[in-house]
Parts: structure tokens; sequence; C-alpha cells
């Protein structure tokens, strides 16, 4: 079975030696690049592709979130999954819109950030659980949704972090039937990926 590709984008040397090590240390991923900048993963992570990329915000040069549409552009097919110490609403919601798969912490436990590549690559949207629970609270407040209530409960699986067959455990229902309301999720809120409906969800607080 092959290994998840996964690429680092850090400027901290001890974190980003840290987060090589730790993923090179774990049995099936395999470090695939590991970046001081955005400048110098745009100008190379195209050779190794990875399959799933953690990315800071702050950054030297360009910051995380500006380059997010560029990495889409040039990874469509890799998972992004932002590792920063920001966490406050804007960067959350930007993140997400820009096409991030999820959002985590540099809190976040070692083995927590080794569960999260695995969950983005398998369809969720992994998420610190101090941002997951913010999501949750503001559901909570809002009543007016265009979702019906398990569509409802699904976009709420989906922003807690949760993979389309976890939400599917979850629910008792089958993964093509989270997949067939997912679609009708993106088609009432007008997006076209996870990542677009979180942060939908997110910034006008419709669940």
């Amino acid at each position: 079975m092959s290994k998840l590709r996964v690429g680092i984008v850090e400027d901290d040397d001890e974190i980003r030696d840290a987060l090589a090590l730790l993923v090179r240390g774990t049995g099936g991923l395999d470090c695939v690049g590991a970046y001081p900048s955005c400048e110098a993963a745009l100008a190379q992570v195209t050779t190794r592709p990875p399959d799933v990329l953690l990315l800071d915000i702050g950054l030297p040069g360009i910051s995380g979130l500006d380059a997010l549409p560029r990495f889409r552009a040039a990874l469509p097919e890799t998972d992004i999954v932002m590792l920063t110490i920001r966490d406050d609403d804007e960067a959350v919601f930007l993140a997400l819109e820009r096409g991030a798969s999820g959002y985590l912490l540099k809190t976040t436990a070692p083995s927590r950030i080794v569960e999260a590549i695995t969950e983005a690559r398998n369809g969720g949207a992994p998420m610190s659980p101090s941002i997951a629970r913010r999501v949750t609270e503001s559901f909570r407040r809002s009543t007016a949704t265009p979702l019906s209530p398990r569509e409802n409960d699904i976009l709420l699986l989906l922003c807690e972090g949760h993979s389309y067959k976890t939400i599917a455990a979850q629910l008792y229902v089958s993964v093509e039937t989270v997949h067939s309301h997912l679609k009708s999720i993106y088609r009432k809120l007008e997006v076209d990926s996870k990542s677009g409906a979180v942060a939908k969800a997110l910034r006008q607080r419709i669940v």
C-alpha cells in the first residue's frame, strides 16, 4: 500500500524539522517536502506533489492565506490543512473559503496532527477542538436554515472534522447517502466543496 505524501510549509526551523520527523516516523506517511516559505514551496512542490499539505499562515513573504489560491491552482488534487497560531474567525473563514480542507492550531498534539492528515485525505474537514466548538456554538445560536434536519446534522459533523465514513457511522446511513445529502447541501448553499460549505456555515451561521 502506498504511503500518503505530506508536504510542510513552516518558517520556524525547529517546528518544521519536528513536523518532518513526525511524518517520517509515522507508518503510512511520507514527507515529500518541507519548505520555509510559500515562495520556496510553490517553486518546488509540483515536482513531488503531496497528498496533504500542512500550511502555516504567518510566513515571511507571501502569507499562507494569500498563497492558498496559488497552491489550489498548482495542486488541485492536494488537501491543504492550515497549521497555525491564528485562531481568529477571519483567518478561519478566509482559509476555508480559499480552499483549505482543515484548520489546526499549533498547540495540537502530534498524534492529532497525524490523524488530521488522514482525515483530510479521506474527505473530512479536521479542526482543532476550540475551532470546532466555536462552530458548534454559533450553529446553536442560529435559528434560520435552508437545510433539512438531516442535512444540518451532516454539515455540523463535517464542521467538527468528521470524514464521510464517520458521519455515515454516526448517523447509521451509508456513505452514498452522505454523499447524496452533501450534494443537496452544496446546491442549497451555492458552493461546490466541503470547505466552501463549512466556510459559509461559519460566516453566515445558517445551520
